[in-house]
């Protein structure tokens, strides 16, 4: 909702400070905003006569002001402008600024006492004045008051931190909102630091080996009272533990304490001793301590397996594909290897499987990635010879924002959940990520146990956030065990036991060379491929393009299902490939793609000059065409004559056999695979080539594959093909189950 003063707080900034604050103007809206705040802050600085100009408030600012300005009032305010920057940012922050006149006044008086008030600095900086740190404070977007479901028990913390250690170097005023942040977690550890006597410039803020050792020595019990009992109750507090903020250890304190500790699989003592601190203050808490769990990128031989053993490990993660197709070095191994499993359990051991791609950026999650996720992740289970049951831990392997777990992470989960819903359920879905996602997953439904990623502790999603309450594992620290041929590295998981993994196992699925369609599966596969259709935009009916599911369906997957099947066989390819990429550019026809032929066809027959188009029911371009099939004839997978994609004629004669030649379009659909595969030599531009087509191409080759028929990376080629992923990993599951009949 729009502010009449805050709008006139903007239209102050764009009149005075015309041209002068190396920023065009602010929108006049009403509305409060990092635009506003920085222009404020350039405006401050412009006034102290600093001339290079920031949106931030940093330490040149804060020394600049104190320096000049160690307290802003009426009788040293500088400028009539000075004034307005301070009155205009107080409406910004929801306080009454008086008149927008210039002037310090009683109203802006009260304003700054309540407001210092509210951030709890008011004992150390009495009156209206105005502090330098204050002043900071207010020219950013922190809210003093609790909002949007604000714990009043936090900003009690909140404010005693900001009163305890204001006065400190390097100690920033934090928000008083009631919700723990990043800011927060860092603020506790500089109040420790301080406690623990280390000076300005040495204290950082940062759980380094210092304030580590002096944490040894100050364990908190029953009966204590003083700082360290306030500092270790603001740390429960902080991880939303329902205890009372105060310097007495109290049996009430105990109990909690006690709690905590069996939540986190600590040894429960109720009393505050290290390894609580540091469960308290930072996401992977005490590294020293060992884990029932593990995960790792090496092969389990029977000398690693009887490592772990001897570490007191029973459960083991490892990736069900690796996404690299050459990998080298630790990574080799990625994925579960052959026998592998076998190995995991005659030791005794269990294995949980992690399903992850790259997961490196939210350009990674969606829909359409979140339904092929979840079935290649199944296919690949099955592949293994995992048992129904099992849960997958699928990856967020990177710092998701929160409002990037909302448009992209979350519904990629939901596109996991409902791939996992059309198999039957055979699967339970847990998530891998910092704890914001993991526990925002889980509270929509998508997961049903976490594996935390506590190991990244500088996470914005795990600084500030508490433990899940579903968590499995929690990643803790990288740690090399063993000697010799048991030597392996390992991340550390603390067990939670709501995942146990699994210690038997189904024979392994081999890779099988692709078969006719079992006439069992065929109904279900027309389903699960329409749900999925229907869930990214495509209607069965068609809609407003020319052919409906049930057409394209019934052509690929049932009456070309024998010349499909021999041209996968021929080539090495999956049949998935063809199909998907055929069912795909029939399903995208309309009448403009038919209208179009018309005109390439008719102007050809009158010209002789061809207007190269993609044409027929696999939507083929002419050039296209005849590279592929040039590349084919020369590498000895097809026969024929080699035709000059130069030449109209010939480009138009291949295009019209495409168009008009059902079977000869989708035979040459596999060739421009293989084409593509070899680097679409010819084309503009060509492609890096890939592995020889096999019936082992990961994820990110049949991507590429998929991708490279439609057109260039970054084009909408990039778009489809993550959408055709899914779509390719649905007809993947049918043919393997009948493939392995």
């Amino acid at each position: 909702m729009a502010d009449e003063m805050v709008r006139q707080a903007q239209a102050f900034i764009n009149i005075a400070y015309a041209g002068k604050l190396g920023i065009g103007p602010i929108p006049e809206n009403g509305q409060t905003g990092w635009p506003t705040m920085f222009a404020l802050t350039r405006a401050l600085q412009y006034e102290l006569g600093i001339t290079s100009l920031s949106d931030n408030f940093g330490p040149t600012t804060l020394s600049t002001l104190t320096a000049k300005y160690p307290v802003v009032d009426s009788g040293t305010v500088l400028s009539a402008n000075f004034a307005k920057i301070i009155q205009s940012a107080l409406y910004c922050k929801g306080y009454d600024g008086g008149s927008l006149d210039g002037v310090y006044n009683a109203r802006v008086q009260s304003s700054v006492a309540l407001l210092k008030k509210e951030m709890g600095v008011d004992v150390t900086f009495p009156g209206g004045g105005l502090e330098p740190k204050v002043f900071k404070g207010l020219l950013n977007m922190d809210a003093y008051r609790p909002v949007s479901g604000g714990s009043e028990t936090i900003a009690a913390v909140q404010r005693w931190l900001n009163g305890s250690y204001v006065p400190r170097r390097d100690f920033t005023i934090i928000p008083a909102d009631g919700h723990h942040s990043r800011d927060v977690a860092k603020s506790m550890l500089f109040a420790i630091q301080y406690e623990l006597g280390m000076a300005d410039g040495t204290a950082n803020g940062v759980f380094g080996p210092g304030t580590q050792s002096g944490l040894k020595s100050h364990t908190v019990s029953l009966g204590n009272s003083g700082t360290w009992v306030r500092l270790f109750s603001a740390g429960m507090v902080l991880n939303q533990r329902p205890v009372v903020f105060g310097s007495a250890f109290t049996d009430a304190l105990a109990l909690e304490v006690s709690r905590f500790q069996s939540f986190v699989k600590l040894p429960v003592t109720g009393t505050g001793d290290f390894s609580t601190w540091a469960s308290l203050l930072v996401s992977y808490g005490d590294q020293a301590r060992n884990g029932a769990a593990c995960d790792g990128v090496t092969l389990i031989t029977d000398a690693r397996a009887a490592t772990l053993k001897a570490q007191g490990i029973t459960y083991i993660g490892r990736y069900l594909t690796n996404p690299d197709p050459n990998p080298t070095g630790d990574l080799v191994h990625k994925a579960i290897q052959p026998g592998e499993l076998k190995t995991i359990a005659d030791n005794g051991l269990r294995c949980f499987p992690i399903y992850q791609t790259f997961g490196r950026d939210k350009s990674d999650f969606s829909y359409p990635l979140g339904r092929a996720a979840g079935q290649s992740a199944i296919n690949a289970a099955l592949d293994h010879g995992f048992k129904s049951g099992t849960r997958i831990f699928f990856a967020v392997d990177f710092d998701a924002l929160d409002e990037e777990v909302t448009s992209n992470v979350l519904p990629h989960f939901k596109g996991i959940q409902d791939a996992v819903v059309d198999d039957g359920n055979r699967f339970e879905i847990g998530v891998y990520g910092p704890r914001n996602v993991c526990t925002r997953v889980s509270a929509a439904g998508h997961a049903t146990a976490s594996f935390v990623s506590d190991m990244s502790s500088g996470f914005s999603g795990n600084f500030g956030y508490p433990l899940p309450e579903n968590w499995a594992y929690d990643q803790i620290v990288t740690r090399t065990v063993g000697s010799g041929t048991g030597s392996i590295n390992i991340d550390v998981d603390i067990a939670s036991g709501r995942d146990t993994g699994q210690g038997s196992f189904n024979a392994p699925r081999t890779p099988l060379p692709d078969t006719r369609l079992v006439p069992d599966v065929i109904g279900a596969m027309r389903t699960d491929v329409g749900k999925y259709m229907e869930s990214i935009g495509f209607p069965n009916d068609g809609g407003f393009r020319s052919h409906t599911h049930e057409t394209c369906f019934n052509t690929f997957m049932v009456e070309y299902d024998p010349v499909i099947t021999q041209l996968a066989y021929r080539y090495n390819m999956r049949k998935a490939l063809i199909q998907t990429t055929a069912y795909w550019e029939m399903r995208h026809l309309d009448a403009v793609d038919t209208s179009v032929d018309i005109e390439v066809r008719m102007e050809f027959l009158a010209t002789g000059k061809f207007r190269d188009s993609s044409t027929g029911i696999c939507q083929i371009f002419g050039k296209t065409a005849t590279l592929a099939w040039n590349y084919a004839i020369r590498n000895g997978y097809a026969q024929g004559t080699i035709h000059d994609p130069a030449t109209d004629e010939d480009k138009y004669n291949i295009w019209e056999d495409c168009g008009t030649d059902d079977q000869f379009a989708i035979s040459t659909v596999p060739l421009i695979h293989l084409w593509n595969a070899g680097g679409a030599p010819g084309n503009t531009p060509e492609e890096k080539p890939l592995r020889p087509m096999g019936l082992t191409y990961t994820e990110s080759e049949i991507y590429q594959i998929l991708r490279r028929y439609q057109g260039p990376e970054g084009s909408e080629a990039s778009d489809h093909a993550k959408q055709r992923l899914a779509l390719y990993q649905v007809l993947e599951k049918y043919n393997a189950l009948s493939r392995n009949v």
